[in-house]
């Protein structure tokens, strides 16, 4: 009998079990069966985790540490992720289900976010202010915001981690990184990197579990004063009524339904290859899937003659295999929520031109599928599937397209297929969104930040600015007059 890897708890520079002794089974996606077990924390264990947080904030070893000595820091824990990434990768694949060329090469690439803080870190600078009171010198300077919880979705873990430690760690802050509990085991093992890279006990803890026994005590702890939370909008909810126990400063990256806009003048190759990579790729389970397709009625039949000619070649099979396009969704519950949504869209009118059903093999595995919808209220144009479903809307005018694509309570990306510069730059300008592409789709880059409107977040992630958003300013103020200070009843 095969014995399953086991992975602990990453606390206080030390490796341990769940105070509660509660031990979760994760389950590979592809095939259905458990393949690994972890330790879950309770309340207990979030608090040494926060405790060893606040610790290190006052540690010589970290409070003194130069900003060029902790950008040296994220610059080793770079390297080791780049060396470690097809390892990242493998592990992340067989818990979530991803390709395994996505998460290698996403493990890959988020050294580049590393380094891009690391060199960041010794470029936090203060002010000195042209202050209106003489024998006054004034200056601020920016101290780092303190313990920060950071909690990570499954889908891009090692992604979304990095655009809240890196900025985090460049800042001075601790952190408590909080898994999903579902698919966590790259997360866990990253510690080991972590603890690799140098960053003194207690700096960085990796902790995973359900929302009783860990998310809730760790939004709420009082001793956190940051919460930079990646997941759903119900979930966020709950965040934010923890975060009034506490008044931690909070930013929210919550997914939605992002519209692509196809006019009559785009490149269809192009078009169709983004509507596939923005629908198809990461077998949907991405927060800026494109999956509102609205497409100028004139070229929607060419269109989904050119989507169907290039997904007829996808290969659907096991993610380790270099040579498979689509691969599982990481959860069973997923494909009950799009059969759902797929029999609402069909008796609201809509079309199924291919796919619209999980195949017959073991694994949580759902073909790609393209709907033709009837109208603005068919389901599949509302809920977020996090699965390979790709809708379509026809469109007739520009003003009718902004506002189709604005129709919807979310606001994370959006994309524009045009060859009219000025159209693209119109179109952009008026798209209620925090991220828009035109003629590509799903880039994205340590420079650029990343975040949304409406009900899609508030707060940035990645760009130079971020940095500061780990950061508190304080301001101090030098009698540099010589004389003592006056009497404070005497009025002058």
């Amino acid at each position: 009998m095969d014995r399953k890897p086991h992975y602990p708890l990453f606390i206080a520079g030390r490796w341990a079990e769940g105070g509660s002794g509660q031990v979760m089974t994760s389950q590979n996606p592809a095939t259905g069966r458990d393949w690994a077990t972890f330790d879950c924390a309770d309340a207990g264990d979030v608090d040494r985790a926060v405790r060893a947080a606040r610790a290190a904030l006052d540690d010589p070893a970290w409070r003194d540490m130069t900003q060029t000595a902790r950008g040296k820091l994220l610059y080793r824990l770079a390297d080791l992720i780049e060396a470690n990434a097809q390892a990242i990768g493998r592990l992340e694949t067989t818990d979530s289900g991803k390709l395994l060329a996505e998460t290698a090469s996403q493990t890959a690439y988020v050294g580049a976010y590393y380094r891009y803080y690391a060199g960041l870190a010794d470029k936090i600078e203060g002010a000195v202010l042209p202050i209106d009171k003489p024998g006054m010198h004034v200056f601020t300077r920016r101290l780092p915001i303190g313990v920060v919880a950071a909690i990570v979705p499954w889908n891009a873990q090692m992604f979304l981690t990095a655009t809240k430690l890196g900025p985090a760690l460049a800042a001075g802050c601790s952190v408590v990184l909080k898994a999903s509990e579902i698919a966590p085991v790259p997360m866990l093992d990253f510690a080991r990197l972590i603890e690799q890279a140098g960053f003194p006990a207690g700096v960085v803890s990796v902790i995973t579990g359900d929302a009783e026994n860990c998310a809730i005590p760790l939004t709420r702890h009082p001793d956190v004063d940051r919460i930079a939370f990646t997941g759903g909008p119900d979930t966020a909810r709950h965040v934010i009524r923890n975060s009034a126990e506490n008044f931690a400063v909070t930013s929210l990256e919550l997914g939605g339904k992002s519209p692509i806009l196809v006019f009559d003048d785009a490149d269809l190759d192009g078009a169709a290859n983004g509507l596939i990579a923005g629908n198809f790729g990461a077998s949907g389970q991405s927060c800026v899937a494109g999956s509102r397709g609205l497409i100028h009625r004139p070229v929607l039949a060419e269109l989904i003659a050119r989507i169907r000619e290039k997904s007829a070649g996808i290969v659907i099979g096991d993610p380790l295999d270099p040579a498979t396009h689509v691969g599982p969704l990481c959860t069973a519950a997923q494909i009950g929520t799009i059969r759902q949504t797929l029999d609402k869209a069909r008796a609201q009118g809509a079309v199924i031109h291919f796919g619209g059903a999980a195949l017959d093999r073991p694994g949580n595995y759902m073909a790609p599928t393209l709907v033709e919808c009837a109208s603005v209220e068919t389901e599949t144009l509302t809920v977020e599937m996090f699965g390979p479903v790709m809708s379509l809307l026809p469109f007739d005018t520009e003003d009718e397209a902004i506002a189709l694509a604005n129709a919807t309570p979310y606001g994370l990306a959006s994309g524009v297929f045009t060859q009219d510069v000025g159209r693209a730059h119109r179109v952009s300008e008026r798209l209620r969104a925090g991220i828009c592409w035109v003629n590509t789709y799903r880039a994205v880059s340590p420079i650029a930040p990343f975040g949304g409107f409406n009900r899609s977040g508030y707060g940035r992630e990645a760009g130079m600015d971020v940095i500061h958003d780990y950061t508190r300013t304080r301001t101090t103020w030098i009698n540099t007059s010589g004389a003592p200070m006056g009497n404070p009843f005497v009025m002058r």
